[in-house]
């Protein structure tokens, strides 16, 4: 077994063998060790439900078998990182997005079905929520990248140009939910100049901590965790995403040290946000840890 003085993602892997569940296993596998994609799909079958949508605590703050934006969102982009992101499965998924829209066209954070199975505390399960872009952001972005065409996408984008347009005051996952937008719509001009401007806001409202080492002088959003910052890296998570241009070669550089720093000695990564029950931290952390190794790969930190 590889101890702490060995190689980050020697350590890495024996945290994800010990602690992941099966789907994340056969990611690490597949993007790390040069294991079986099919592997990877026939893992995240089992959270299918026959809705088309995807449920059975995928994304782990909400639990129950019911299908949840959130979680067929998760599904999507494991269906991106292994280039399965086309064809009758991404239909199907598009037809579960078209039947839990709001009248918006857009996706609610939570679906009311929720209703009776545990959820984050924080995450509210309302009769009738409204559209978010914190859940349609990411969705409509992978999917253009994909180039999927679908009725439910031109709604959708109307959406979250709005929203993008309207955001003034915000918080930092409604930021990266808007670069997820912003970096794969194919209106290229006005996503660069939608970025440039949130780029600013970024920096005036400090959501982004740009020194690590003083991380205690920024502001924690309201409803985070108690030291629940954000660094470059959560918006920047390639070097090729509009929200590099947001930060100095320096800032950069600073926060992914503190990324790489932030691996613990059973070679995971920790959960930031609020835990609620023991289960979904357990589940978390493999998923945190999964997103610091591709970060830092995407940066050339030394991984491969």
């Amino acid at each position: 077994m590889a101890g702490t003085g060995a190689h980050p993602l020697a350590r890495a892997e024996q945290f994800i063998w010990l602690t992941a569940r099966v789907l994340e296993q056969r990611r690490f596998a597949q993007e790390f060790l040069g294991g079986s994609t099919d592997a990877v799909e026939t893992a995240l079958a089992a959270y299918l439900n026959e809705d088309g949508g995807y449920g059975h605590a995928l994304e782990p703050d909400l639990r129950g078998p019911v299908s949840q934006p959130l979680h067929t969102a998760h599904a999507l982009n494991v269906l991106d990182s292994i280039g399965r992101c086309t064809g009758m499965r991404v239909e199907r998924i598009c037809r579960y997005l078209t039947d839990v829209s709001t009248k918006e066209g857009a996706l609610p954070a939570i679906h009311p079905s929720q209703r009776g199975y545990p959820a984050a505390p924080f995450i509210p399960v309302v009769d009738d929520p409204p559209a978010e872009l914190l859940a349609t952001g990411p969705v409509v972005g992978l999917l253009h990248r994909n180039q999927v065409w679908h009725a439910w996408l031109f709604r959708a984008t109307d959406f979250c140009w709005a929203a993008v347009d309207a955001l003034e005051q915000s918080h930092p996952y409604e930021i990266q939910a808007a670069v997820a937008f912003l970096d794969d719509v194919p209106d290229r001009a006005r996503a660069e100049a939608a970025a440039d401007r949130l780029g600013r806001l970024v920096r005036d409202q400090r959501l982004a901590v740009l020194d690590p080492d003083r991380r205690t002088e920024y502001p924690v959003a309201p409803g985070y965790a108690p030291g629940e910052h954000h660094f470059p890296y959560d918006f920047a998570r390639t070097p090729g995403s509009l929200a590099r241009r947001w930060f100095t070669d320096e800032e950069l550089e600073r926060s992914l040290d503190h990324l790489a720093a932030g691996q613990q000695d059973d070679g995971g990564w920790p959960v930031t946000w609020r835990q609620w029950a023991p289960g979904t931290a357990l589940e978390g952390r493999p998923l945190v840890t999964l997103r610091a190794l591709q970060t830092l790969r995407a940066y050339g930190r030394g991984l491969s």
